[in-house]
């Protein structure tokens, strides 16, 4: 089994595409090299593979963070979980059920208005998880840009304490407490582990 996130960037047009494309590519190249696993197409798209697809969710809300950095952007992604039959050169024009059931997800969410929701071959787990997607979306599709960063950060170093995380960005250890109180990052994290949980009786 892989996971396949497919996304774009909402409110892109109203934003200087060299603000958040260099930040995008960033975001992307710690998940894998392009173009085997990910790739930017039409503008504000992309597709990522991940080979350990128990980490799917965390990297979707890791690019999530990242991307709120910038007042008025969002992202919208969906996780797709199945199987790999072609891998190409070009992540984009690879194929299997994760590709599939993560485009069609894709193709919904807009419509729904979500943000961030799964697809496997499997209803029960997809109906828990978008769930508790759709409940932590009222609190992360409203990060500031302060919380976004210091979710970020705590992501990208989840060794590190409060005091070495605000010294990162020169902040008292008390305000990145308040921070990540605002963002709900301890319930955030105990979704991770019950969608890391639920992935595993697939």
């Amino acid at each position: 089994m892989i996971a396949v996130l497919t996304g774009d960037i909402v409110n892109s047009s109203k934003i200087d595409i060299n603000e958040w494309l260099p930040l995008l590519k960033k975001s992307l190249s710690q998940f894998g090299e392009t173009p085997a696993d990910w790739d930017i197409y039409r503008g504000d798209s992309f597709q990522l593979k991940i080979n350990k697809p128990e980490g799917a969710l965390q990297v979707a809300l890791a690019i999530k963070a990242s991307i709120k950095t910038i007042k008025d952007l969002d992202i919208r992604i969906s996780i797709g979980f199945g199987d790999i039959n072609h891998s190409a050169k070009r992540v984009t024009e690879s194929n299997g059920s994760a590709f599939i059931y993560s485009g069609e997800k894709f193709e919904t969410l807009k419509k729904d208005k979500i943000n961030l929701a799964v697809k496997s071959d499997r209803q029960d787990f997809d109906s828990d998880i978008n769930m508790f997607l759709r409940l932590a979306l009222l609190i992360m599709d409203h990060w500031t840009e302060n919380s976004a960063e210091i979710v970020s950060l705590a992501l990208k170093y989840p060794e590190k304490s409060q005091a070495e995380l605000g010294e990162l960005i020169g902040i008292k250890q008390n305000t990145v407490s308040t921070r990540l109180k605002r963002s709900a990052f301890e319930e955030i994290l105990a979704m991770d582990a019950l969608f890391r949980d639920k992935l595993k009786r697939l």
